[in-house]
């Protein structure tokens, strides 16, 4: 396979059903980096989410990734799960640390019962409360500092060694709706059920299930369940937010200065962010807050959800 010098091929896996002999097929093909879904460590809280995966199958994937020669292990963890709280998810992070890899994403969790049914396996009240789940973000992210990790945009944490760290030093680092990434590049390919292409300004999302992708591209040979074409103030938007979610600051154009200057008031008061004529900066203390900040500038979900406040979203 003829492969262009420049490109990096990542994929993600479930430690609970992916087989060696994939791994190394994989990465004789040229895939470098590998994240694992790891969510949580606790017994009690993967039964909740239906997710059983003892520690030592995610160490044995990890084990093996880095022995086959994939450059970058990547974990997902999840906060805010039913049934966690300070000690079991100190636990987690304790273990992660032993596993030490060399990114972590690290998501708020979102209840959604009415579109993923195991979700139903448990309610609200299983749920760490806005101010127990903030709590478990900060104690979790200390742990990552004190370990030798850096804060990278929001959701993120990475070693020095790793490739994202080096993309924040230089100045080019790149997110796309994935996650933040080292490679700038304007075209992502997602290939097989459920995933989710992006061309910079049209998003195309695959079949989500299996049978119904398979009988289309046998038939059709594309298996398109939805898209969004990006019409030009889209397209503005999506660079303002890149650029802040990258480097912490943008010069935001003069026509819509008033609206976001409006929409962030309150986080200027409490020192979250600041101005300088155009120019937003997010303050070291409004770091966590990075989500909210871009929220500001994504006119179109702000003008669909006019209720939407400043800090709904930030745990």
């Amino acid at each position: 396979m003829n492969l262009s010098s420049k490109y990096e091929f990542s994929l993600e896996v479930d430690p609970r059903r992916t087989r060696d002999t994939q791994l190394k097929i994989l990465r004789d093909f040229g895939f470098k980096r590998i994240s694992l879904g790891v969510q949580d460590f606790d017994p009690e809280v993967q039964r909740l989410v239906n997710r059983t995966q003892p520690f030592e199958m995610t160490e044995r994937i990890t084990e093996l990734s880095r022995k086959l020669g994939y450059t970058s292990v990547n974990f997902d963890l999840i906060y805010g799960l039913p049934k966690q709280n300070l000690q079991n998810m100190k636990r987690t992070i304790k273990k992660t640390l032993e596993l030490r890899p060399d990114r972590i994403a690290f998501y708020s969790y979102a209840h959604v019962p009415w579109l993923k049914a195991s979700q139903r396996l448990f309610t609200e009240v299983d749920l760490p409360s806005g101010s127990a789940k903030r709590e478990l973000y900060e104690v979790s992210r200390e742990m990552f500092l004190k370990a030798g990790y850096i804060e990278i945009g929001m959701d993120h944490f990475a070693l020095e060694s790793d490739s994202l760290f080096q993309a924040v030093k230089n100045g080019n680092l790149h997110r796309n709706f994935m996650g933040y990434t080292a490679k700038t590049t304007d075209m992502l390919l997602g290939l097989g059920v459920s995933a989710i292409s992006d061309s910079w300004d049209c998003f195309h999302q695959n079949e989500k299930i299996v049978k119904k992708y398979q009988k289309r591209i046998y038939s059709e040979g594309f298996a398109t369940l939805r898209g969004h074409k990006l019409n030009e103030e889209d397209l503005i938007q999506r660079s303002l937010i890149l650029q802040l979610s990258t480097s912490g600051k943008v010069i935001v154009p003069e026509e819509i200065l008033r609206e976001v200057r409006l929409y962030l008031a309150s986080m200027e008061d409490d020192t979250l962010v600041r101005w300088e004529g155009n120019l937003l900066s997010l303050t070291e203390k409004g770091r966590p807050f990075l989500r909210n900040v871009c929220t500001s500038l994504d006119l179109r979900l702000r003008r669909k959800s006019p209720e939407l406040r400043v800090f709904s979203s930030s745990i």
